[in-house]
């Protein structure tokens, strides 16, 4: 498959990318008879992409894409998903931006992109390197969420960071430690940056004395790690409780 080529299979995500106006639909694969068919939200935007459409018997659609959850529906698509990120000097109110320190699992990331933009953050920032990177796996799990969520690639995290706190943010790190106060404690307002880790490393040392606040999710469970996308949801919702009240 060549760079920036991507491959989508299921309602919601397809549905997404179709409607998408950043991205070059390549093939629409839709299995004749099928939920994607009757579907309004695929038949709504295929009327923007009629010369890439292509309607398949099951059997073939089945021989071709059995291995894969379809919903009757596979969508090719190119474009660059990662972008460089902007400066936010002049911007003001409440902007919220999740920093993952070395995520290198694409369950995970395509989680946290889907709970992220459904909580309201603004932006993902993510590493160029020590990171899983956009995969398709990742585009799959995030259910067409990362049409809709700025996914920021940057070379030096602690670099970013430090511009990043010039332009007035407060840096919020999820860490487990004494010093750290429990998640919903902490004011989530204004200009923020929240950085998590991955469940086995947790987040460098280098990041973590960039940090403002340390938050922690008090556990009662004989396991001493919570799933990172788990907490990613946490502690955006619990943001979004307190910029909504």
């Amino acid at each position: 498959m060549r760079k920036n080529q991507h491959t989508i299979y299921g309602i919601n995500g397809s549905a997404a990318v179709l409607a998408s106006k950043n991205y070059k639909i390549i093939d629409v694969f839709i299995q004749s008879g099928s939920p994607a068919e009757r579907d309004g939200s695929i038949t709504k935007a295929l009327g923007y992409h009629g010369g890439h459409i292509k309607f398949i018997k099951p059997t073939l659609f089945k021989t071709k894409f059995g291995k894969w959850r379809t919903q009757g529906v596979v969508v090719t698509f190119s474009g660059q998903i990662e972008q460089p990120i902007p400066s936010f000097k002049s911007q003001s109110g409440n902007i919220g931006l999740l920093v993952l320190d070395r995520i290198e699992d694409p369950q995970n990331l395509g989680q946290i992109i889907r709970t992220a933009e459904c909580a309201g953050i603004t932006g993902i920032i993510i590493p160029k390197h020590e990171s899983c990177g956009v995969t398709d796996t990742v585009i799959q799990v995030s259910q067409g969420a990362f049409t809709q969520m700025p996914i920021y690639q940057v070379n030096n995290l602690n670099q970013t960071i430090s511009n990043l706190k010039d332009e007035d943010f407060w840096v919020i790190a999820m860490e487990n430690s004494l010093k750290a106060k429990d998640w919903h404690k902490v004011d989530y307002s204004g200009k923020i940056l929240i950085i998590v880790g991955s469940e086995g490393r947790g987040i460098k040392k280098l990041l973590l004395d960039k940090s403002d606040f340390k938050a922690t999710i008090p556990m009662e469970g004989k396991t001493n790690s919570l799933n990172v996308s788990a907490a990613v949801s946490a502690v955006t919702f619990e943001r979004l409780r307190q910029i909504s009240s």
